[in-house]
């Protein structure tokens, strides 16, 4: 994978879930160390991360062994096809899972780092309105302050079902306890914005990251989604939605 600079336009962007078959647990866990120097050679791989997932909608101590993510930049649309279309890896992939659920994502804006970088864009395009949005949020919690963040940000993740215009959300994350982000799927931006801004308890997890110094590390992103494929959980959750 070629050296990562910051894209002066928005990066085209990926996010794959998998589903393992039942009993293929340990394959899907080997990946995120196996799959890495693999996609390191990607032609036109930007940027990536392999994910594990937790149990429920967001943060989460208890992981899904079941469920893996791949969030990718791409130098153009045509080279993440190139990648979905013919790769080996993706082959095997399929092979060890029984849904696969693809996202193309067009970054509308990015604030924060990712290991030290903002693959995504460093410019602030508005929402196109009455469409869908995608929301990242991650965040590397600082080790110090691990039992604190614990303790309180499970009740925000839990305020998620009772959110208005939430279509999908889960919780990912690059290793346990310490590295982990959520994924969510929105009706439209103001459905976001009405949850972001008004639910009590999500609120006071962003009051809470300030006062209490959790993150050493933290990154914000909101996506229009271009295109989706496969299903997750047996569906497409943006099935009818996107232009």
């Amino acid at each position: 994978m070629a050296p990562f600079s910051a894209p002066s336009v928005p990066a085209h962007t990926t996010l794959t879930l998998f589903g393992v078959k039942p009993g293929q647990w340990r394959w899907g866990l080997a990946q995120m160390g196996t799959s890495v120097r693999v996609l390191q050679q990607v032609k036109g791989l930007r940027f990536f991360k392999l994910l594990g997932s937790g149990q429920g909608r967001g943060f989460s101590l208890k992981p899904n062994w079941y469920r893996y993510g791949l969030m990718a930049t791409w130098d153009s649309p045509a080279a993440a096809e190139d990648f979905y279309q013919a790769h080996p890896l993706l082959e095997e992939y399929r092979q060890h899972t029984f849904e696969q659920y693809t996202l193309q994502l067009q970054p509308l804006q990015a604030h924060g780092l990712w290991n030290g970088q903002n693959p995504f864009t460093q410019e602030t395009h508005p929402a196109p309105a009455g469409v869908p949005i995608a929301v990242l949020t991650r965040a590397t919690i600082k080790l110090t302050k691990a039992i604190d963040f614990w303790r309180h940000v499970p009740q925000a993740s839990a305020s998620l079902d009772q959110a208005t215009g939430l279509i999908a959300s889960i919780g990912l994350g690059e290793a346990p306890f310490l590295r982990q982000a959520t994924f969510s799927l929105w009706k439209d931006e103001a459905s976001m914005k009405e949850y972001a801004y008004r639910m009590a308890a999500h609120r006071e997890v962003v009051k809470n990251t300030r006062s209490r110094g959790w993150y050493a590390e933290e990154l914000f992103a909101r996506f229009t989604p271009l295109s989706s494929k496969g299903t997750w959980n047996g569906v497409d959750p943006l099935a009818g939605l996107i232009r």
